[in-house]
């Protein structure tokens, strides 16, 4: 079983930057969120290819993987809802491959589709991060994972993808909620705001504004996991199975 300590502790680069307004002061203007996303994924890479978690074979798997869910997030200009079809693979390739690999293919293919597409803003650190945890999450759910996927398999990663649908909205909702919403005495934030003050508002404001639109992420990940799961994992697993070899000593 691959440890998640290496996608974990950089994980906490992103837990800061999501946690500044619950903490009642706001993120610095000069915050390198960009090279601190950057340099996440790089170290992360490095940890996993130093580790022989990642060798050539892999990366380019990784790098496949990436390119196709970055075409699948551009194919849909106009999605329903908060639906896209990206969190798809980044799913999958997190339940076979596990959390670091779930991680890295849910930051790059975001993060290759913002470049491609132009979409490059102050958002794009808080994105990575978001759909990286999607992949997290997935690895952490394939612990149980048959050795030939079946209909359990795509129950529990249909089980993942519906709540991920949810975080990723109230993750992503906080760079919204600060600056739309700013100062508003029962639903905005404003400097020295309590934890939990911070809390009940955001938690009102997301019910209000957002809980319905991130519904459509959900259901719209259920039902691809539901259409297109089992063979989409079995051909992984098989991907898996060909990366995979063991040094036996005599």
């Amino acid at each position: 079983m691959r440890t998640a300590l290496p996608v974990g502790l950089i994980s906490l680069v992103g837990v800061a930057l999501f946690m500044w307004p619950f903490l009642g002061s706001g993120l610095p203007a000069n915050t390198p969120a960009w090279t601190l996303m950057l340099a996440a994924i790089a170290a992360l890479v490095l940890v996993e290819a130093g580790t022989r978690q990642l060798d050539s074979r892999a990366i380019a798997l990784l790098a496949a993987i990436a390119a196709i869910d970055s075409a699948l997030r551009l194919t849909v200009i106009v999605g329903i809802g908060g639906f896209n079809p990206i969190f798809f693979l980044v799913l999958c390739a997190g339940y076979v491959f596990g959390t670091s690999f779930g991680f890295l293919v849910g930051a790059l293919s975001i993060l290759v589709s913002a470049l491609i597409s132009g979409g490059v803003g102050p958002w794009v650190p808080y994105q990575v991060f978001a759909l990286g945890w999607v992949g997290v999450a997935a690895g952490i759910a394939g612990q149980w994972r048959t050795p030939s996927p079946g209909i359990r398999d795509v129950v529990l990663l249909a089980a993942v993808g519906a709540v991920m649908g949810y975080v990723f909205g109230m993750l992503m909702d906080v760079t919204v909620w600060i600056p739309a919403f700013r100062g508003n005495p029962s639903l905005g934030w404003f400097p020295g705001l309590t934890p939990g003050d911070a809390l009940v508002h955001y938690a009102r404001f997301y019910v209000l504004t957002s809980f319905a639109y991130d519904t459509f992420r959900a259901v719209g990940n259920v039902v691809m996991v539901v259409a297109l799961g089992l063979p989409v994992l079995a051909a992984l697993a098989r991907f898996r199975a060909r990366l995979t070899f063991e040094v036996v000593r005599a």
